[in-house]
């Protein structure tokens, strides 16, 4: 008996070992692979569905849009074989595609699969979130509303290689937007043929980028192949991705330092013990972090003098050195650094006056304020967060700010895995929620409009028709008037600041370990976060020096 349950332990043992030694392991570093541990797992497959950027990121590597970012963030061909041609003033582009792109089911990839796309995602019985950023489309509000067919989209497949795009006015940007993830095509065969389950497993949809999906384990992993379909698949080169979804980051540096994965995120005590690895990296994401206050489900939030204290209550400059330790940045404003520049070349983000600067003393004055003009002598609300210990870490700083500078105030901490924390926020079943940010395109409407009071992404009950209208006049009439237009954009920022409905506190930073040997990312800091296409393994460089191997 002895003997046999030695043998069945053996054998468990040896598939095992086998599963992650070989091509197939998520930690096999057979041939070349790029191993990522990644803190949240994808919310979908599907380009009509996801809000989140660490879907965006993934999409980015299996699917291509009419453009795709460069280095600068700047538009550059994709599926499109050349820049658009304007007329109309700039409402009307028509756009050539190239007939050599294919989805991974062999099916080549046409204009129609665009149109099809983009009025999916208008279609109110799709119920996209990110159906907004598609409003610049001729009638896409309208339609979006209820109030026209989707037929009448300002897009149309004049042929399978030729594609037309009617604009409600010229937009600056929309070339890069053309590149971010909502904007990607899709293969109506497949959606069609799973319906409501397209895109929730690797086999229900179809890829047209330099990699597909071979399998996706939810809350586990996610592996990526080369698609041999692909119209440039010769400038690939790595053979696959694996995505491990682990939300310890301790756990994923030590994964790292056996040599397991060849990035992975870590925690603000770890940053001083790789102080000298060569594969220690800091950057600076173009991405807020905020708490997010639903004035629906706490009444006192309605009160600004209370939102107000709660945003000074923080010491934002502690937070960032102590809990990050990452190259984040304290933060009062919105609209991060590295997302648009002004007329003169200023960083946008560098010319916002905010009255939401840590200040204790200011923050106790508003508190009692707001005390008095709400009859009340204590508050108590609950702050998602997500389950991760890095999170846990974050809110327990940011309660102990909040209690400590604002007598009275009580904040207890929800933690939820990240799909939850973004559902209840869709859905306004939250009471505080620190919730982020991060530009779809370069220009600091990609954070404002998300502040008016029909976006589906406010969720704070917020709303002021003075700033709606500034928006609304940055992205219609003083288009073509630079000065004007950001003029209007600081004012409508700086007046959002003054009401407070949102509670800044940092923006993004990142310290990862990236293995030397890992060559070719590129990083955005709009849409999702890397380019893996040109990734190379450069297997002569050592690991652990970062220096080339003696022969």
């Amino acid at each position: 008996m002895k003997k046999l349950k030695l043998f069945i332990i053996l054998v468990a043992l040896s598939v095992v070992l086998a599963g992650c030694g070989n091509a197939e392991g998520v930690y096999s570093d057979k041939g070349q692979v790029y191993r990522k541990v990644v803190s949240s797992d994808i919310s979908s497959l599907d380009t009509a569905l996801v809000t989140d950027t660490v879907s965006f990121n993934l999409f980015n590597q299996v699917y291509e849009g009419l453009y795709s970012l460069d280095k600068n963030d700047k538009a550059v061909p994709g599926v499109a074989k050349e820049m658009p041609e304007e007329s109309n003033g700039g409402k009307t582009l028509t756009i050539k595609l190239r007939k050599d792109a294919k989805w991974s089911n062999g099916d080549p990839v046409t204009a129609k699969d665009f149109e099809f796309a983009w009025k999916r995602v208008i279609n109110p019985d799709t119920a996209s979130e990110y159906a907004y950023i598609m409003y610049d489309l001729k009638n896409a509000e309208a339609i979006n509303m209820g109030k026209k067919d989707v037929d009448e989209l300002g897009v149309k497949a004049v042929d399978d290689h030729t594609l037309k795009v009617e604009l409600t006015k010229p937009i600056p940007y929309i070339n890069e937007m053309f590149a971010f993830g909502t904007f990607m095509p899709q293969n109506e065969k497949m959606v069609k043929k799973y319906g409501d389950q397209y895109g929730t497993t690797a086999n229900k949809t179809t890829y047209n980028g330099p990699f597909k999906v071979k399998d996706w384990k939810v809350e586990d992993k996610i592996q990526m192949v080369k698609n041999e379909d692909y119209w440039d698949k010769k400038a690939v080169h790595l053979d696959r991705i694996n995505f491990k979804v682990l939300k310890d980051q301790q756990a994923g540096a030590s994964l790292y330092d056996t040599g397991s994965v060849d990035d992975a995120g870590i925690t603000a005590e770890q940053v001083d013990k790789y102080k000298d690895d060569p594969g220690l990296m800091k950057r600076l994401l173009a991405s807020t972090f905020y708490i997010k206050m639903n004035q629906k489900n706490v009444p006192e939030f309605k009160n600004k003098d209370l939102r107000m204290a709660i945003s000074q209550s923080i010491d934002k400059e502690g937070y960032v050195n102590s809990v990050k330790n990452n190259g984040s940045k304290a933060m009062d404003g919105f609209t991060s650094s590295l997302t648009a520049k002004t007329p003169d070349g200023k960083d946008f983000a560098s010319t916002i006056n905010s009255p939401l600067e840590y200040n204790p003393k200011a923050a106790k004055k508003n508190l009692e304020k707001a005390k008095k003009e709400l009859g009340i002598k204590e508050l108590t609300f609950t702050m998602n967060t997500e389950d991760t210990p890095d999170a846990k870490i974050s809110a327990e700083y940011i309660k102990s700010q909040v209690e400590s500078n604002l007598p009275g105030v009580t904040m207890k901490i929800k933690q939820l895995p990240f799909k939850q924390r973004l559902n209840q926020e869709n859905k306004e079943t939250f009471e505080a929620s620190l919730s982020g940010w991060g530009p779809d395109f370069p220009d600091p409407l990609s954070y404002l409009n998300i502040m008016t009071k029909d976006s589906s992404q406010n969720n704070t009950g917020w709303g002021s028709e003075k700033y709606d209208n500034l928006v609304k006049e940055a992205n219609g009439s003083l288009l073509q008037k630079p000065k004007e237009r950001n003029a209007a954009m600081q004012e409508a920022e700086e007046l959002m600041l003054k009401d407070a409905p949102v509670a800044p506190v940092y923006q993004k930073g990142e310290a990862h370990l990236i293995n030397p040997q890992v060559k070719g990312i590129v990083y955005h800091q709009v849409g999702g976060d890397t380019s893996l296409k040109h990734v190379k393994i450069d297997k002569h460089i050592d690991p652990k020096t970062g220096k080339k191997k003696k022969e």
